[in-house]
């Protein structure tokens, strides 16, 4: 099961790779509210069971309760603390955030999303007003682009724009992903244990 963001990524890799899987998303806005995400997660791992499962998420802002859940239901998930280190590795993601403290992250979902998941969730639509209280502390914007096309780039050119942001485009591909991807599914149990099949929702 994976993060509604990550998930058309994992779906692309799976079929290019050939791996029998089936991808169930949460939704994506949960990172809007990263307090839900652990009980979205544990729902969904129930309702699959007795299947073999695996976790497409990072921690997401969960603040170890993700972690807590996938120990009690004997579930991987991915590393990091969040999907863009899972685009673009930690140390290189370090080293951006190290470079411009004040850095705001766009991934590909991010970009062409930016309308519903940023400026409707943040209210900037009916009141963009608020959009330098909200960014007044961030310096550039930073595109993690993992599949860069013309049209993406016209997209996080427009959502920098509307937060006052210069754009810079940094390549990351997804093969970082697709290794992390690799070792979660040799990690995930044959099945879950019978008992907490009973428990499914």
């Amino acid at each position: 099961m994976a993060c509604g963001a990550l998930a058309p990524h994992i779906a692309s890799i799976a079929r290019r790779r050939g791996w029998p899987i089936d991808v169930h998303a949460l939704a994506p806005l949960l990172h809007n509210r990263p307090a839900r995400i652990a009980a979205a997660v544990e729902e969904r791992v129930r309702a699959l069971a007795p299947r073999r499962v695996a976790v497409a998420y990072a921690d997401c802002g969960t603040y170890g309760a993700l972690d807590e859940v996938c120990a009690r239901l004997d579930v991987p998930r991915l590393p990091g603390p969040h999907c863009y280190a899972t685009f673009a590795g930690e140390e290189r993601l370090d080293a951006l955030l190290r470079a411009e403290p004040g850095t705001y992250l766009l991934t590909d979902f991010l970009v062409r999303s930016f309308e519903q998941t940023v400026v409707a969730e943040l209210g900037l639509d009916r009141r963009p007003e608020l959009r330098d209280d909200y960014f007044a502390h961030y310096t550039r914007a930073v595109w993690l682009a993992q599949s860069p096309t013309p049209e993406l780039r016209a997209a996080a050119d427009r959502a920098a724009a509307s937060i006052g942001l210069p754009l810079t485009i940094v390549a990351t591909g997804d093969g970082d992903l697709e290794a992390a991807l690799e070792r979660l599914l040799a990690d995930a149990p044959e099945a879950l244990p019978l008992d907490q099949a009973d428990l499914r929702a």
